[in-house]
């Protein structure tokens, strides 16, 4: 649990300020221990991140801890412990989840505690499956790909139908 001084700090105050604002614009979060990574390894993975519109930012735990409970998100507690980077989600949780995993294979030091998705709290093994899963947009173009081909089939009868009938020599039914 947060320790709450009786005399608070101005600097630190603004820091929980700052640490709950940057916080508050996300919805889901995937905390991760940094430890062994390089530089350019954060880099490169911040870059990846990004390109899947979310951002990981490495807050005092303390500071992260206060900015969570004052959100009433109580529960992440645990998993901010040791040197934690907090991986804040702004739309599909899951593809920034398989972005973190897939790093693990380039730089084995990142490791998955948890995360905080859809209000709901996933230890290392759920989000690891749930990294596994398509994205909004993937399963959005499966299914319209599944609604697209019967469709575009019965397109191409008719239009085979059409066709028969005018090498027929008979006049193409009138459209309505």
């Amino acid at each position: 649990m947060a320790i709450m001084a009786h005399k608070v700090q101005p600097a630190k105050t603004a820091a929980i300020a700052s640490a709950k604002e940057t916080l508050q614009g996300y919805t889901n979060f995937i905390f991760v221990n940094y430890r062994g990574m390089t530089v350019e390894q954060i880099s490169k993975l911040r870059k990846q991140l990004r390109e899947k519109n979310a951002q990981i930012k490495v807050i005092k735990n303390n500071f992260a801890r206060i900015a969570f409970s004052e959100m009433n998100i109580d529960s992440v507690a645990e998993y901010l412990s040791g040197p934690t980077a907090i991986t804040m989600i702004k739309e599909d949780a899951n593809e920034s989840a398989k972005v973190l995993f897939d790093f693990t294979k380039e730089a084995p030091a990142l490791e998955v505690k948890g995360a905080y998705v859809e209000n709901e709290l996933l230890d290392a093994a759920k989000i690891e499956a749930l990294s596994k899963i398509p994205g909004r947009k993937q399963l959005i173009a499966m299914l319209m790909g599944a609604i697209n081909g019967p469709a575009r089939q019965l397109a191409a009868t008719l239009q085979a139908y059409v066709e028969k009938k005018q090498a027929e020599g008979g006049a193409a039914p009138a459209a309505e």
